[in-house]
């Protein structure tokens, strides 16, 4: 992230509303949904006092600030100027359509950037601190938690590929998709702060193989696969010097166990397996379907569901796996598809209790990329999706223009917070 240290001090009791504000916390230790901000209101300033701040940085190139009143923010959704002709105000409507629609995916790419940050400090404290990692592990499950988890409806929408290194990415994958199938199943806060905070640690014994073997690859030989292995058992010690409590303990032992007895390393079979361990097993299976170390190996996500569906009688916990399915779409963010109108689509957003309608980024020769406009189908009952495809199976413009992620990162925003309006398609 860009480093802002140049930024002059300000006392908090001087803040005003307008002000561009660094907090030097980390993203763990306030209740704001990012650490660099403009504020907004009266009440952003009162929870400022509470955190016993002295100073914060601020950027007065990035402010807005008034002599007379601080500044109003703009209502979420303003009214068409009437004195525009038809087609001025579907322009127009189109403009503000867009600038909600990146406005949203730049909240969410950026509170996936700190919390990406977030891992990567708590990583390189596990050989030194061990027990400060741990708080600081649970410190960014809270964080998830409280700023993203909240009540009512989410959207798990896709992200670039470049949103972090493949190990902080599959720890976020696994972790943030873990939290919202419990969720789903109605976990309590205790129980999904141990779902979270195994989730986030269930590789942690990588740290202590060979570079080479930390992730599974087909040419391994026995032996190779062998020591792979191990970094169940390692982690479990790693979790023990954190003085991890038992249920992210599990979800460490566990995590590569299946249903039927055939995973590794204890070999037992689900009925003794946590709740959170079938839940982590789960979804660290899809997404190591989905971000393979070869690229070139990766399902997308509608075949990665396809063949744990396939699979699922004995692998899975055939309760979770319907729940997991039914919550990620059957056409899951990242999924290439046909549309029921012939154009190529590329899926960018699902909401859980709208599996067959989730929004989509059309290729629309007659719109540049950089001004195609999110679709959500729910919005157009006589539209739907076709078929699922590889991204190699589009033809050449539609490649082009959805440019299909080689790898897939998922984060969560609130519906509310997502540009949702009827546009032209």
């Amino acid at each position: 992230m860009k480093d802002n240290t140049t930024d002059p001090l300000i006392d908090v009791a001087q803040l005003k509303v307008g002000m561009f504000i660094h907090l030097d916390l980390g993203w763990m230790s306030h209740p704001f949904p990012l650490s660099s901000f403009k504020l907004s209101s009266e009440d952003q300033l009162l929870v400022l006092r509470r955190l016993g701040l002295k100073q914060v940085r601020w950027s007065p190139a990035k402010s807005e600030l008034s002599d007379d009143a601080p500044p109003v923010p703009a209502p979420a959704s303003e009214p068409l100027n009437p004195e525009l002709s038809p087609e001025q105000q579907q322009k127009e409507a189109h403009r503000k359509a867009l600038a909600a629609q990146r406005e949203a995916l730049s909240l969410c790419e950026k509170q996936y950037a700190e919390a990406a940050a977030a891992f990567k400090g708590i990583v390189d404290l596990v050989p030194r601190a061990p027990v400060n990692s741990r708080d600081q592990s649970t410190a960014l499950v809270s964080a998830l938690l409280d700023k993203m988890l909240v009540e009512g409806d989410l959207n798990i929408r896709l992200l670039n590929e470049g949103a972090g290194d493949r190990g902080t990415a599959h720890a976020l994958n696994v972790s943030i998709i873990s939290l919202l199938l419990g969720r789903a199943f109605g976990l309590g806060r205790d129980e999904m702060m141990d779902l979270g905070v195994g989730a986030l640690l269930h590789d942690i014994g990588k740290l202590d193989l060979p570079p080479r073997l930390r992730h599974r690859d087909e040419s391994f030989t026995t032996a190779e696969s062998q020591v792979y292995q191990t970094h169940v058992v390692k982690g479990v010690a790693l979790a023990k010097q954190m003085d991890l409590a038992a249920g992210p303990l599990l979800v460490i032992a566990q995590h590569h166990e299946n249903a039927d007895g055939t995973g590794f390393p204890q070999r037992i079979n689900v009925d003794r397996m946590s709740a959170a361990s079938r839940i982590v097993a789960l979804v660290n299976r899809f997404d190591g379907l989905c971000n393979p170390l070869l690229v070139s190996k990766a399902m997308t996500p509608h075949e990665a569901l396809s063949l744990m569906f396939a699979q699922g009688r004995s692998r899975f916990d055939a309760t979770m796996l319907n729940a997991f399915i039914r919550m990620m779409g059957v056409y899951p963010p990242g999924s290439t598809v046909q549309l029921t109108d012939d154009r190529y689509a590329l899926v960018v957003a699902v909401n859980s209790s709208r599996p067959l309608k989730p929004r989509v980024m059309v290729h629309d020769p007659k719109i540049p990329r950089d001004e195609a406009l999110v679709v959500n189908l729910e919005d157009h009952p006589d539209l739907g999706i076709r078929r699922s495809l590889k991204p190699g199976a589009l033809p050449r413009a539609s490649l082009d223009y959805l440019s299909p992620r080689a790898r897939v990162a998922y984060f969560f925003e609130s519906v509310a917070a997502s540009p949702m309006g009827e546009v032209a398609v």
